[in-house]
């Protein structure tokens, strides 16, 4: 489930310290394809899966820092239709956000996972190192709950022409529940 914890390291701030590890790991493995091929030896991802985020490791890896991070904060902090903070997406800032919040924090810890107090349970990078904990069928169903978010998140991702779409897609497609009958 190690991909799960890559994609939630990708999708959070890209700071210099994620970056050199990225750049460290393709290095010793000679490809970002072939180190994905190394942290998914149960083939929980596709090939297209692979592919995809390692076109976006290569990506991340050749851009300036300061142009990364600039992207970064234009895509998620500027503009609310593309949130990582999932329950936006389905309450914005009704009231009704916080008991869901509650909950979510709740549930992580009946599996035993801890956040810091700060975190916000709905970030989708803390969210996907809780799901790297479960095994490939309780991150399916989990992922599940939340894959109609994906899919507006990843559809407005797409509009914006950002290289995290793609990721976001294939979170969609692994929280189908018809992936968990194959």
């Amino acid at each position: 489930m190690q991909t799960y914890k890559l994609l939630a390291e990708l999708l959070d701030y890209p700071n210099q310290a994620l970056v050199r590890e990225l750049d460290n790991a393709v290095t010793e493995h000679g490809t970002a394809l072939a180190w994905l091929a190394e942290i998914d030896r149960d083939n929980v991802f596709s090939t297209a899966d692979h592919q995809a985020i390692a076109g976006f490791i290569d990506a991340l890896i050749a851009q300036d820092a300061t142009e990364r991070e600039a992207a970064y904060v234009a895509t998620f902090d500027m503009v609310p239709e593309h949130s990582l903070h999932l329950t936006h997406h389905l309450f914005g800032d009704d009231k009704n956000r916080g008991p869901a919040l509650i909950d979510l924090s709740e549930y992580y810890k009946s599996f035993g996972f801890t956040h810091e107090d700060t975190e916000i349970p709905d970030f989708l990078p803390l969210m996907l190192e809780f799901v790297s904990q479960l095994d490939a069928a309780g991150a399916k169903v989990f992922l599940a709950d939340v894959a109609k978010i994906f899919t507006v998140l990843a559809q407005n991702l797409e509009k914006a022409g950002s290289p995290y779409a793609p990721l976001i897609r294939i979170l969609e497609h692994h929280g189908t529940l018809t992936r968990l009958a194959a």
